[in-house]
């Protein structure tokens, strides 16, 4: 009887499942309601962090304007960096990735990448006590060698340089990279000795130092035939896009054309995000 009872229970909710149009989709996406899921990581500011337990900063803005002008419902979703590109690329559990991420040959292999929109200079990130060797107004590869460096998990900054440790001017200099959760966090980690110094975008470097006044932060250069040549270690943020979500790629590439567009004072909306979130402006 019991198997029976269950049976006819089981029967009676399939029945009004199917009646009310739930969709298979829900156990996939864990929402029925939303037409792309966008995963961040919410600890870049400007670019996003939490601002009275909401996420905001530029890539928000951007991804807002995209479900404005799709009239597509798009959910922002906070999750560990170093997973988004993967996620997007399977495409079951995000369709794309706005996180500040840098544009690399390993990367266009599974996603595909919306036209750049921001260019950043990677900065190290230091206490006054303890500067690193400068040279002029940069800090040059050379000058980290034998120190404890840290960069965010999976971060662009991290892999420079574990790609200058394995392979570049670090090799065989005894110099370490310390994986750390977030940016933000870098501070701490100079502060309690655990790395020397840290490796950052220009303006988490800057976010950083304005909150922590015993800091300060200066541009990576890699070290030309003369120091008059000595040129910056740069990358270009762009979105990451799953291969098969053709037109929302074409959406974001609108949307960035647009915000992209410089006015008559050479400043594009993009810039005024920028400045907006870091606190530089009242608009």
């Amino acid at each position: 009887m019991l198997k029976v009872k269950n049976l006819v229970w089981m029967v009676l909710f399939l029945v009004v499942t199917v009646g009310m149009g739930v969709s298979v989709y829900f156990s996939i996406r864990g929402e029925v309601d939303y037409d792309y899921v966008v995963e961040t990581n919410a600890f870049f500011a400007p670019f996003e962090f939490y601002e009275n337990r909401q996420i905001v900063g530029v890539d928000i803005d951007i991804v807002d304007r995209v479900a404005e002008k799709t009239q597509k419902k798009i959910q922002i979703k906070n999750v560990e960096f170093d997973v988004i590109i993967d996620n997007v690329e399977a495409g079951r559990i995000a369709d794309a990735g706005a996180a500040g991420l840098t544009i690399t040959p390993a990367r266009e292999e599974k996603v595909n990448f919306t036209i750049p929109y921001y260019t950043s200079v990677q900065y190290v990130i230091f206490d006054r006590n303890m500067p690193p060797s400068l040279r002029d107004d940069h800090v040059v590869w050379e000058a980290l060698e034998g120190t404890r460096l840290g960069s965010q998990i999976g971060s662009t900054g991290y892999i420079f340089v574990e790609d200058e440790i394995e392979n570049g001017v670090l090799s065989g200099t005894n110099t370490t990279i310390k994986g750390i959760d977030s940016h933000q966090l870098a501070a701490d980690s100079i502060k309690a000795h655990i790395i020397d110094y840290a490796i950052a975008d220009e303006l988490v470097a800057k976010f950083i130092v304005e909150k922590n006044p015993e800091f300060d932060a200066l541009p990576l250069y890699y070290s030309g035939p003369t120091r008059e040549e000595d040129y910056p270690v740069e990358e270009s943020y762009a979105i990451a896009v799953n291969k098969e979500r053709t037109e929302l790629l074409e959406a974001f590439n609108e949307v960035l054309a647009e915000m992209s567009t410089e006015d008559a004072e050479g400043v594009s909306e993009i810039d005024r995000l920028v400045l907006k979130y870091m606190g530089l402006s009242n608009e």
